[in-house]
């Protein structure tokens, strides 16, 4: 029999539990008045409320959300104008644009990355005009939207957040390079020091948690898992730190290196990193971890494909902790370098012109190698590989491979279509050099054949937890897309569209099924958790084919699905078109970013929120948290 508590049995079971914690509650609430106490719901489900509409489609006019509780306003990353929009949630049916904050007081041309805030005060990252130049780190009052100083940090700072305690802000400095690969900053870890005030901030405040210490260790590194693969890159210009999350005690935190299939561990007192920790790879050939992996021919084609590999390649993460332990949750979006992907001079073979991993699995393994790509998609370092490849006819024999040819396995209803990386499954000798072969199959020192015996594709299609080390305790596996596929998903704020006849739809197009299985599926990217009761749950948008997934993860080894919503209206007609008619706001919202969960001491309403930036229809959009 399901029990409901009044709040009077709740605020007398409070005053009872007081000093006390009870080694099953996952993390520890502090009681600060009584809008605190709340019940724990059996399930929760997603309500669409209202949205913001900034008007501007497909230029990333709303990103990363950030919410100030005493001001009510949420505070979007609008990078299509470089600026923060300060949004009035006062009325959750109708929030407002107010006001903005704009980067060009700090520097020409300077655009905002991300917002954190911590007790009234914002923290913006701020990146130079010139992306591989250093940035800065602005800090607001979120009341009156007055600057109280800027320090500068790394090159691109991408995302920041305030220790718990907020004395601390940490900032992740990605360190892209330039679009040729001719400049190769390197990534860090900034931290602030901000306990004295924010008013006199200097740059003597920030120090940096560096790669350097893993320079001269790639080797080792590549042996362990971690991807180190950049066109002449030492380590500490390879690993680009995306996203942080922190220990409840904010002694330690946690980065995402996305394209290296790693997470750094930093030790925040000393603004150290300690350790680097892949996260290896998810196998597409065992049951419940099945994937649609090709966009042709149109439909849903779910199978489990053996020596297939998903890079996790995570963007988001959190954490939280159960008894403890801290548990660290990822988005395992995937991400490519596609660097010179629009200079021709590249693909006419310049590699000083940029790098791209991508490639598909039917150009790769074709019978007459690789030229005929050339000056088309054919990456320059490729070629000076090989002059072709061929599909290992044992690990293969499943889709049709035989020794010198790829048979079925290149057709485009099988594996032809699949977006890998080129630089890896290859087989390779002691010292990582490739072992050649000849067009026959057969294993030749002067053969021009590379021989793959697994293909790695980009993100795992899922959401993962992670103990405070890197290893694996639970991956959603293939529920993303099984769900997707099924009867039981609907799309629309109605919940009124079958989501079955949309499959892995693109978020900029109109009747797109299947257009986006050849790549990253769904494509989960950013996530956020939030703390109901005493059940935790976490919350992920999925940038491709919209909306978001709830699961309840308060036990973390065995998460519960809770629910599903989208609230793009219409799947049908051209996104693009109908914005630029004016007809915007019949299509919904498209491309969830960033997302962030408002409790219910916090809200304008006093119901649990979360708030998603959509990337694509640059909406704001506001769901609230129905408990059952």
């Amino acid at each position: 029999m399901k029990t409901q508590i009044t709040a009077l049995m709740l605020a007398l079971l409070s005053v009872g539990m007081v000093g006390c914690n009870d080694d099953n509650d996952p993390i520890p609430v502090k009681v600060e008045d009584e809008k605190v106490i709340e019940a724990t719901p059996n399930s929760i489900q997603l309500e669409y409320v209202s949205r913001y509409e900034s008007g501007v489609f497909d230029q990333s006019a709303a990103e990363i959300p950030a919410y100030d509780a005493e001001s009510q306003r949420v505070f979007m990353v609008n990078a299509e104008a470089g600026e923060l929009d300060v949004i009035d949630l006062s009325d959750v049916t109708n929030p407002i644009k107010t006001h903005s904050i704009s980067a060009q007081s700090i520097a020409r041309g300077a655009s905002v990355n991300s917002v954190s805030i911590h007790n009234g005060i914002l923290a913006i990252a701020v990146e130079a005009a010139k992306k591989t130049d250093k940035g800065w780190v602005a800090f607001y009052r979120a009341s009156d939207l007055r600057k109280l100083s800027h320090v500068q940090v790394g090159a691109l700072p991408d995302m920041l957040t305030f220790t718990p305690d907020g004395k601390k802000v940490l900032v992740a400095n990605e360190g892209e390079p330039s679009d040729n690969y001719q400049v190769d900053p390197e990534g860090s870890i900034s931290i602030i020091d901000v306990s004295a005030g924010f008013e006199k901030l200097t740059d003597q405040h920030v120090k940096t948690a560096d790669f350097k210490a893993w320079d001269g260790k790639e080797a080792e590194l590549r042996s362990k898992g971690v991807r180190i693969y950049g066109p002449n890159a030492t380590a500490s210009q390879d690993l680009e730190p995306e996203y942080i999350t922190l220990s409840a005690d904010g002694k330690t935190a946690w980065a995402t290196l996305q394209e290296n299939n790693a997470l750094a561990k930093i030790d925040v007192a000393t603004a150290t990193v300690i350790d680097i920790l892949p996260l290896g790879y998810k196998h597409y050939g065992t049951e419940g971890n099945g994937i649609d992996a090709s966009d042709d021919p149109k439909g849903i084609n779910i199978q489990i494909q053996p020596n297939i590999y998903g890079m996790y390649l995570p963007d988001a993460i959190g954490s939280y902790e159960v008894n403890g332990k801290t548990y660290l949750v990822t988005a395992n979006e995937g991400d490519a370098r596609a660097w010179g992907e629009d200079n021709k001079a590249y693909f006419q073979g310049d590699d000083k012109q940029g790098f791209v991993e991508e490639f598909r699995v039917k150009h790769l393994v074709h019978k007459d190698g690789f030229d005929r790509r050339a000056g088309d998609d054919l990456p320059p370092q490729l070629r000076q590989l090989a002059a072709g490849a061929l599909l290992n006819p044992v690990t293969f024999a499943w889709c049709g491979a035989t020794q010198g040819n790829a048979g079925d396995c290149r057709a485009d209803a099988q594996l032809g279509r699949l977006n890998i990386s080129w630089t890896m499954g290859y087989e390779q000798d002691a010292t990582g050099a490739p072992v050649m072969y000849n067009v026959n199959g057969e294993k030749d020192p002067l053969g021009d054949r590379l021989m793959y015996n697994k293909l790695y594709s980009y993100g795992a299609r899922s959401v993962s937890i992670w103990d405070e080390n890197g290893v694996q305790v639970w991956d959603s596996g293939d529920a993303f897309e099984q769900y997707l596929a099924s009867d039981l998903a609907k799309f629309g704020q109605n919940r009124n569209i079958n989501a079955k006849d949309f499959f892995n739809t693109g978020h900029d197009e109109g009747n797109a099924l299947d257009s986006r299985s050849d790549a990253k599926g769904p494509e989960p990217e950013g996530l956020t958790l939030g703390k109901i009761g005493q059940k935790t749950f976490v919350f992920i948008g999925l940038e491709r084919t919209g909306g978001v997934m709830v699961y309840d993860i308060t036990d973390p080894k065995k998460p519960v699905f809770q629910d599903y919503l989208n609230t793009r209206e219409d799947f049908i007609k051209d996104p693009a078109t109908e914005f630029a008619a004016g007809r915007g706001s019949t299509i919904g919202d498209l491309g969830p970013e960033g997302l962030t969960f408002i409790a219910a001491k916090d809200s304008p309403n006093g119901k649990p929120l979360l708030v998603v930036g959509n990337e694509v229809s640059g909406t704001t959009a506001v769901y609230q948290i129905k408990l059952n």
